[in-house]
């Protein structure tokens, strides 16, 4: 099937309606010629450079950012657990917003939410730094969620493709977030609101690129604009493999953002010095972009995605298990180890929305679901670990508490990759 005569698929639940034969060419004619596809491909990779960017730089800081307002360890891993609960919180609301407002403008309004969220962070106060991070985790949430239906719709012969260029840029983003934190709080006078507050122009740049697509948009409604189809989709929360994706999705949430938040003071506190762990959990970082664009290609080459499933678990188990065992001697083996199996993980987990999806409108419903339900269950990953970490003293307890989320991923995520539509 060429893009020609391919369903241009526009999913209800996330503002993008669907049209098919002739009225499907014309809208989708009409759109591309309002905005060249490279510019459309410009204005996803800058979307994408931003969903981890703004997590992924609190971390190397987040001892200081603590120390600077006198937070326990459970406290201070609010400051990256909040974040996570309202990617969750976020993506519940995000096709209601998409229907009402269309998913371009409502992608903009997330990176211009993002920006503002980034220097509210930045003020100084515990109720701002709390409140920056809920603008931050619903803005990046609503980026999560619509990603994967505008992918499906102006890239429907590309998805699994495209979908690796997204988490490669996605991934990169935080890689460079990562490794720049230090050394941008060294350059700017030695503060950690200014490290942070250097993100928000890269949103704010993201946003500026998004702005033709909303034009494109609003043009589609037109008067020489085919008044689209709604599509119904499917109800996948009555599914058992939607929620088999979901689990999987939510695991491998929880396993990263717990090496998001505590990574670098799990190296500090075995004697690394805060610059070294800040280089290695940047070097994690990097090596989540080969995991991130290569297992999306080969999953959409497999019938079942079973080996891959298998392959990054163990991966991130192994690392996981490095860090029990030797975290500073072995660190940067460990963190490469869990870099790519990380990487590969949340591209497979974003991979299997579209391939367990029969169409564009499943896809974004499964997409709500999957990351409405999993970021919740991966937000009380940082929090627990951090809590667990103050009552025991040390790293090992929270640290075989999540080598068992890996296992349970396993099995669960054998049985999302089955070949088979929700």
């Amino acid at each position: 099937m060429t893009a020609e005569t391919e369903t241009v698929a526009q999913p209800e639940a996330t503002g993008i309606r669907t049209a098919a034969g002739p009225a499907a060419v014309g809208v989708r004619r009409a759109r591309l010629g309002l905005a060249h596809p490279a510019l459309l491909l410009v204005g996803i990779v800058l979307a994408s450079l931003n969903m981890r960017a703004a997590l992924a730089s609190v971390s190397p800081l987040v001892g200081e950012i603590g120390a600077s307002f006198g937070l326990s360890s459970t406290a201070t891993s609010l400051v990256t657990s909040v974040p996570v609960l309202f990617l969750g919180l976020g993506a519940a609301v995000a096709p209601w917003l998409a229907r009402r407002l269309g998913a371009e403008t409502v992608l903009l309004g997330a990176l211009l939410l993002l920006a503002a969220g980034i220097l509210l962070r930045v003020v100084p106060s515990v109720t701002a730094l709390y409140g920056g991070g809920v603008l931050v985790g619903t803005a990046i949430a609503l980026l999560n969620v619509l990603m994967p239906g505008l992918i499906k719709r102006d890239f429907p012969d590309r998805a699994a493709s495209m979908t690796s260029v997204y988490t490669g840029a996605m991934i990169g983003g935080a890689t460079v977030a990562a490794a720049a934190s230090v050394p941008l709080e060294q350059s700017l006078g030695g503060g950690w609101e200014a490290s942070l507050a250097v993100w928000s122009l890269l949103a704010a740049l993201a946003a500026v690129a998004w702005l033709p697509q909303v034009l494109v948009a609003r043009g589609r409604t037109g008067r020489n604009t085919p008044a689209p189809v709604v599509a119904a989709g499917r109800d996948v929360w009555r599914s058992a493999l939607a929620w088999q994706v979901t689990g999987f999705m939510g695991l491998q949430s929880l396993w990263t953002y717990v090496l998001v938040a505590w990574m670098p003071t799990i190296f500090t506190d075995g004697g690394m010095a805060r610059s070294e762990a800040g280089a290695v959990f940047a070097f994690n970082n990097l090596l989540q972009v080969a995991g991130a664009f290569g297992v999306p290609l080969l999953a959409g080459r497999m019938r079942s995605q079973r080996p891959l499933v298998a392959l990054v678990t163990v991966m991130v188990g192994i690392g996981y298990a490095g860090l029990l065992v030797a975290p500073v001697q072995g660190a940067w083996l460990w963190a490469a180890v869990l870099g790519v199996g990380q990487g590969g993980a949340v591209g497979l987990a974003l991979t299997l929305i579209v391939l367990r999806s029969g169409d564009a409108a499943t896809a974004s419903r499964l997409s709500g679901m999957a990351q409405t339900v999993g970021y919740l269950l991966a937000a009380g990953g940082p929090l627990a670990a951090g809590a667990v970490h103050q009552a025991t003293g040390s790293w090992t307890v929270p640290i075989l508490l999540v080598l068992g989320a890996c296992a349970v991923a396993l099995v669960v995520g054998l049985l999302a990759a089955r070949d088979r539509k929700v």
